[in-house]
């Protein structure tokens, strides 16, 4: 058996190569471990928008995960864009079926442009059918809100809204703070909590329009940290440093939210090992 950690992204494609499978793949192959991956939608899109979404039939998505399970040995998988409810169940009753080992969800629901990836009718399924299956969901303060219908504007709300989230069957729960309540905060903070413990983990803010794929991004690091087991804290330190990183260090490519740097986080590591 190789001693390679595999790991599997399900969600969506972005030709712009900054969000879903593409981000996704380069930040497995930054973290050393292999990634594979199932397609539930091509999308055409660049730092601008998305100008047109193409979903992958059913039993397409059903052969892709049925291939994986058949000749891959997963130990952890993340989930991104669905966008339909029918997606949605598919995905749930095959990952049902299938040993992919730990389960982050990323409820992608909105592009950095502003574009629906989700549809409205599939939140209801996302919760029914996908939040209770998850070991990590990690939403950003408005998917929070859309999960749960709790208006996000202080730790109290946050709060209520974390427990929400896990009575509907999380096992954790990491509130992103990158939509923060305080627009003038110089910190960043993602709340964790757990059954056993709650905590955050802070960075500085950024004040950058190059953040596309920053979701997809921390969350396919918090997989392969998790996957190579690590702890839940350790991991998710690992992918806040990932995440801090890439922004910290833009590509500059594009006339509008511009992807993040993937291989920031590695040149920073570098750069510390030679002072």
């Amino acid at each position: 058996m190789s001693k390679v950690v595999q790991v599997l992204t399900i969600a969506g494609s972005d030709s712009g190569g900054g969000a879903g499978i593409q981000a996704d793949l380069k930040t497995f192959q930054m973290r050393g471990v292999f990634g594979t991956s199932v397609i539930t939608a091509v999308t055409a899109q660049n730092t601008v928008g998305v100008f047109d979404i193409h979903t992958i039939p059913l039993n397409t998505i059903e052969s892709q995960l049925k291939a994986i399970a058949d000749d891959f040995q997963i130990k952890a998988f993340k989930v991104g864009m669905l966008g339909t409810s029918e997606i949605i169940e598919c995905v749930a009753e095959n990952i049902k079926r299938y040993d992919f080992g730990i389960f982050v969800l990323d409820p992608v629901m909105i592009a950095k442009g502003g574009s629906a990836l989700l549809q409205q009718s599939a939140i209801q399924s996302l919760s029914q059918k996908l939040l209770p299956l998850a070991t990590v969901i990690t939403p950003n303060i408005p998917e929070a809100e859309s999960l749960t219908g709790i208006q996000i504007h202080d730790e109290q709300s946050l709060l209520q809204a974390a427990k929400s989230l896990r009575q509907q069957g999380a096992k954790t729960v990491v509130i992103k703070g990158g939509h923060s309540m305080n627009s003038q905060s110089e910190i960043c903070r993602d709340w964790v909590f757990s059954e056993n413990e709650t905590f955050y983990v802070d960075s500085p803010r950024f004040n950058t329009p190059h953040t596309h794929g920053t979701g997809c991004t921390f969350s396919a690091c918090l997989t392969a940290e998790l996957a190579k087991g690590h702890s839940l804290k350790q991991a998710l330190h690992t992918a806040k440093a990932f995440i801090t990183q890439a922004i910290n260090q833009p590509l500059g490519i594009g006339q509008g939210h511009g992807p993040t740097n993937h291989w920031a986080y590695k040149d920073e590591q570098a750069v510390s090992l030679e002072r």
